[in-house]
């Protein structure tokens, strides 16, 4: 099934349907999504790192949760299938697909689905709208980065912090110099490097295009990502597209921090769903390049607008703790998602000695 999920568009599949062995299973997802090719013309991508994205789900192995859900960042123009980070967005589309096909049953009304993603252990609640018992995609809520409204899918995560880093801060310090800039290494459910756009001498108010084109800020930025890949118990960080890299400046659009993210080498239209989440936590927390941009509200429950070159992407946090130590108990945020496509998807005989496609789709 293709689904958008939040900002960004993949391929789900039922976990059954698909090898056990990851080798094989990487490789069927490669040439199911047609890499490497930067167009992925013999293939279900998109043609960039937002539309190459996998989904792969099951009834879950841990009673306290209803699936499981594999998240892979396939390559586009090379042959690499990334099951290191998360990802917030396809997150979204995991529940309405697990209704679909028939892994959760619909209530009238309301269903709660409880995720547990595999590649972090992270566990989230989201609900979505089935009247009837049929799922509605249908709405009034609207996110920027995506066209037109959907039905929303409220998400709250329950246990983010350090999900692939191990820890919140997995350098044990809320700033760190590394590379010659000042920075927090960070995990709220994405290893993210943030940085004072100042730092790099931009103003963090660029066009997605202009930093797309400037070769010598990516260049800069990968110095910083390698050196940090250590540090955050990554290891080498070459071939990964973890940890993100964003650039923060203060707010402009009416929103709490403004920023650029890269993911990790293109700009993004945007800003990812735990990168989002991320990038909050770290404005909350006192010493942080974040936090000497970002305009904090006061309270217990924070509503925090993330400026992004699309729009704005508002995260809800919850605030334990003490003004100088403070805590993030809960975080979550709203998106959408939409079934695009339901069908068969052939493998090239390459693979399979046939033309075989994969099951076709259950009642």
């Amino acid at each position: 099934m293709l689904m958008r999920g939040g900002t960004s568009k993949g391929a789900y599949f039922l976990a059954a349907d698909l090898p056990d062995n990851p080798v094989e299973r990487d490789a069927w997802l490669l040439a199911l999504m047609g890499s490497p090719d930067p167009r992925q013309i013999d293939g279900l991508g998109g043609a960039h790192p937002l539309t190459s994205k996998v989904a792969v789900i099951s009834r879950s192995g841990d009673p306290a949760c209803d699936v499981d859900f594999l998240f892979a960042q396939v390559g586009v123009d090379k042959p690499s299938v990334d099951t290191t980070p998360n990802c917030g967005n396809i997150l979204a589309g995991t529940a309405p697909f697990a209704i679909e096909r028939g892994l959760v049953a619909a209530r009238d009304g309301v269903t709660t689905v409880r995720v547990r993603t595999l590649n972090t252990g992270t566990i989230a609640e989201l609900q979505v709208q089935t009247p009837g018992g049929r799922v509605r995609y249908g709405g009034d809520a609207r996110i920027d980065g995506v066209p037109g409204s959907a039905a929303p899918i409220p998400i709250d995560f329950l246990d983010a912090a350090g999900s692939v880093c191990g820890s919140l801060l997995p350098t044990g310090h809320v700033a760190d110099r590394v590379a010659g800039v000042d920075v927090t290494l960070i995990d709220n459910g994405m290893p993210v490097i943030v940085i004072d756009a100042r730092s790099v001498d931009r103003t963090g108010y660029e066009s997605r295009e202009e930093l797309d084109k400037d070769d010598a800020l990516k260049a800069r930025l990968e110095e910083i990502r390698l050196a940090a890949g250590p540090l955050m118990n990554l290891g080498d960080v070459g071939p990964k597209v973890v940890p993100k890299i964003t650039l923060v400046s203060p707010p402009r659009a009416g929103g709490h921090v403004c920023t650029r993210s890269f993911i990790p080498h293109e700009c993004h239209a945007s800003i990812g769903v735990f990168a989002a989440v991320t990038v909050a936590t770290a404005c909350i927390l006192p010493g942080s390049p974040a936090a000497g941009v970002a305009m904090i509200p006061d309270g217990r429950e924070k509503i925090l607008s993330v400026e992004h070159p699309t729009g704005e992407f508002t995260v809800r946090v919850i605030v334990g703790g003490t003004p100088a130590e403070p805590r993030v108990e809960r975080a979550g945020l709203l998106r959408t998602a939409r079934k695009l496509f339901d069908g068969e998807a052939f493998l090239p005989e390459s693979l399979s000695g046939s033309a075989r496609s994969l099951p076709a789709p259950r009642s």
